[in-house]
């Protein structure tokens, strides 16, 4: 009991600590000080309560924390302290973490190098870490998420497509990281009217909207358009906190169409997107990024595609 419950109470202590709103400017979820910190000092502990004779094992050193990092994650789940979109994206990284913290625990238990003040010196090592981590700006990075189908179908039909998207039916939706996660998945998008200065809707379910404006505008060749995304439209239970589209984190910038002309019966669609990340650890939080933008690229290119080859 000792050996999960006293990590799995040492990360649900920790969470609620950082998670509290008056202290943000000092302590953050979305920090590295939080997450990176809790999972390796979680395995620490599970590792250093357990017995020498199960330490031993290397299997044993690797997956036994992993055991508080589940219970972390049922009950912050239950209790909503985290939502299933953020625990999916981070519990690799937990997982992972959470193994080196163990191997590093066990070293210092199997070399007899752990003494009585290590440990409780050790769990306070994110509450300093953290202020001196909000001390460092952030500086905000700028992604690109790439992609394209190939049409059979005549220019003019696949572009009637592009500019307005009429409602997109549930079984149309081949979106399936998007499913996966829980994220709103897309309805509709109609354009005003074709040229600069025009705009439209995007429209996802649970109350998500995109404000788009066309900003260069070459008929059956490409269409540019800013993205806007403004949090205070989108409820509170559409998306979590941490990854709410407009937010203190994430950031959607434009949108490009291009199409091409490949041969006399094909035509290839291009659609680009741009979006921007603002957090300590944009190298693992720009991969999921970018794997979500293009999941739901992928998934209103296919929806284009089959419209136009099949109306």
């Amino acid at each position: 009991m000792i050996i999960v419950g006293i990590p799995t109470l040492y990360a649900l202590v920790l969470r609620m600590f950082f998670g509290i709103k008056e202290w943000s400017d000092l302590f953050s979820v979305m920090s590295v000080s939080f997450l990176f910190c809790l999972p390796t000092i979680t395995g620490i502990l599970t590792v250093y309560f357990s017995g020498e004779d199960k330490v031993r094992r290397f299997r044993y050193r690797f997956f036994a924390p992993w055991v508080p990092i589940f219970s972390f994650f049922l009950i912050t789940l239950l209790t909503r302290l985290e939502g299933w979109a953020c625990w999916l994206m981070i519990l690799p990284l937990f997982l992972l973490a959470a193994s080196v913290g163990g191997l590093i625990g066990g070293y210092f238990k199997l070399k007899k190098k752990a003494n009585k003040m290590y440990i409780p010196a050790l769990t306070f090592f994110p509450f300093l870490m953290a202020p001196v981590e909000n001390m460092i700006s952030v500086t905000p990075a700028t992604y690109e998420a790439i992609t394209y189908i190939d049409i059979q179908a005549p220019a003019e039909k696949i572009w009637g497509n592009v500019t307005s998207v009429y409602k997109i039916k549930e079984e149309q939706d081949k979106g399936w990281l998007t499913k996966l996660l829980g994220l709103p998945r897309p309805v509709e998008a109609i354009l005003n009217y074709e040229g600069v200065g025009a705009s439209r809707e995007a429209r996802f379910t649970n109350g998500l909207v995109f404000h788009e404006t066309v900003s260069e505008y070459t008929d059956k060749k490409k269409m540019v358009f800013s993205i806007k995304a403004y949090p205070y439209e989108i409820p509170s239970t559409t998306m979590d906190e941490h990854v709410v589209i407009g937010g203190k984190y994430f950031d959607v910038l434009n949108g490009t169409y291009e199409l091409e002309r490949l041969n006399s019966t094909t035509c290839r669609l291009h659609l680009y997107s741009r979006f921007q990340l603002t957090t300590n650890f944009n190298f693992y939080a720009g991969w999921w990024a970018k794997w979500i933008m293009k999941d739901i690229q992928n998934n209103i290119l296919q929806i284009e595609k089959l419209r136009s080859e099949n109306q």
